[in-house]
């Protein structure tokens, strides 16, 4: 069996690995990995400048989902992750150029202690009021039109009010999805919160249920298990020592060089019968299998010609762009900065930034002694005109709102920025309809998958699971004792 993978990021060298597994479980199949770039690793990259990490994409995984911190053991990372010092997890959100401590208890979007609540000053008198009434709800079964789907800022609204959105789910989901709380689906961007509303009216009731429901299995666990063994909760955030460019390093050292090829765009794909054929500027080759893991608007292109429907859908699926820039700073020249991670800043505040990470604090150990990092983020759904703008305009543009927000007067000693055009898939309202439909277009083309942030997670795990997902559902024959024997050998 031979199976072409198009596209070099996460995904697809996930893909390209599972593929490999099984290729040394003694599996009869083959890959070759299609990059019209000239590196593999899509939005994660990261170097290590006088001994301070620099991320250029995503700094960490979500410890929550195992895939990431799943295939960083099979590939001997363990040894190098680090941790998020949630002892230090404290986020802000500007409001009126200050900074305001999320109140504690907040859970994402939810409140859960209301004194907590009642006190802060995020949040205006009649909004408080509105968020203790909200215990009151009633469930609610979801509606009927868009499949009974409707945006997070409709969901939190109904809830908790306007002010809710502008300075929780706006500012949240910026920070995440680089996206606009009134386009982003709640079912697929907040489940959770759809589930407890349908079941409980009144989400505050429904998390403090969850809540309740987590510390008896906990103490039943302890009472079942010798206690010695009951672990720590998990840090929220992981990452690795040297920068998540370690997880692709020795992802790719895994690979056959021979079937990794960069600067090689794929210009067009058939369906020949059975085969796939895909035709790249230097060769055309027939696939029993391909993997699709380029963005859905790039996939949208090349599979035109083989299903117009297919291609329409993909084509829809909206992404936004950001931009990363990483500052690092002489530490005493920071000092004192707030507590905590960093801040958010919502779209009504008319800034620049999105959001600011105080990454030092985030992950003790990456920095060089004495050295400070802030990390800032630009772009998104409500300002991807900056892309346009230069380097230099928008280090100023930072630094002077950096100044306007924290007082930080002193220069950088070193500005690093990257731009990443429509790299993050935005699930909008109905997205779960269209993803239905795909899979319908899907089921009338044997060996084809799509895999990518643009249909069932955004996030690194998410990638990876998807990427080696395919690659099972592809080889599905192996037995997965000799895939286990082949990883264990690798």
């Amino acid at each position: 069996m031979r199976v072409a993978i198009i596209g070099g990021g996460i995904a697809g060298l996930a893909a390209a690995y599972e593929l490999e597994l099984a290729r040394r479980a003694g599996v009869d199949v083959e890959y070759e990995l299609f990059e019209a770039g000239a590196r593999l690793g899509g939005v994660i990259s990261s170097t290590v400048v006088d001994g301070t990490v620099i991320e250029h994409g995503p700094d960490s995984f979500l410890t929550e989902k195992p895939a990431a911190a799943q295939l960083c053991r099979e590939l001997g990372l363990e040894s190098q992750f680090v941790a998020s010092d949630d002892a230090q997890r404290k986020t802000f959100i500007l409001v009126r150029n200050r900074l305001v401590a999320l109140p504690d208890g907040l859970m994402f979007l939810v409140p859960t202690k209301l004194l907590a609540t009642a006190l802060t000053s995020l949040f205006s008198l009649p909004t408080k009021i509105r968020m203790g009434l909200e215990l009151l709800h009633s469930p609610r079964p979801g509606n009927q039109s868009n499949g009974g789907d409707e945006s997070v800022a409709e969901l939190v609204r109904r809830h908790y009010g306007q002010e809710a959105v502008d300075r929780l789910a706006d500012p949240l989901l910026s920070g995440i999805y680089g996206g606009d709380s009134t386009q982003l689906s709640a079912r697929s961007v907040l489940p959770r919160l759809v589930e407890m509303e349908a079941k409980f009216g009144s989400l505050t009731r429904g998390m403090l249920a969850a809540m309740k429901a987590r510390k008896e299995a906990a103490a039943k666990a302890a009472e079942t298990e010798n206690p010695e063994r009951v672990s720590a909760p998990p840090p929220l955030f992981t990452t690795l020592r040297f920068g998540l460019q370690q997880m692709l390093d020795a992802l790719v050292g895994r690979l056959d060089q021979s079937r990794l090829h960069v600067l090689t765009p794929v210009e067009a794909v058939e369906r020949s019968g059975d085969r796939w054929v895909v035709q790249s500027a230097s060769s055309e080759e027939r696939f029993d299998g391909l993997i699709v893991a380029t963005p859905a608007w790039a996939a949208a292109e090349f599979l035109a010609p083989v299903d117009r429907q297919l291609s329409d859908e993909l084509g829809q699926i909206p992404f936004s762009s950001s931009i990363t820039m990483n500052l690092v700073f002489d530490g005493a020249d920071l000092d004192p900065l707030p507590e905590g991670f960093g801040f958010l800043v919502p779209a009504v505040e008319k800034r620049a930034m999105l959001a600011c990470t105080f990454l030092h604090r985030k992950f003790p150990g990456r920095t060089a002694p004495g050295k400070s990092v802030l990390r800032a983020f630009l772009g998104g759904a409500h300002n991807a005109a900056l892309l346009a703008e230069s380097d230099e305009a928008l280090a100023e543009l930072v630094r002077e709102e950096l100044f306007e927000i924290l007082r930080v007067s002193a220069i950088p000693e070193l500005v690093e920025i990257q731009r990443w055009p429509r790299a993050m898939a935005q699930y909008s309202v109905g997205h779960q309809e269209r993803q239905q439909r795909i899979q319908t277009r899907l089921a009338g083309l044997p060996g084809l998958r799509l895999v990518g942030n643009a249909y069932d997670g955004i996030g690194i795990s998410d990638c990876i699971r998807l990427g080696r997902q395919a690659a099972r559902q592809l080889t599905s024959a192996t037995p997965q004792d000799a895939r286990a024997t082949a990883q264990s050998h690798t």
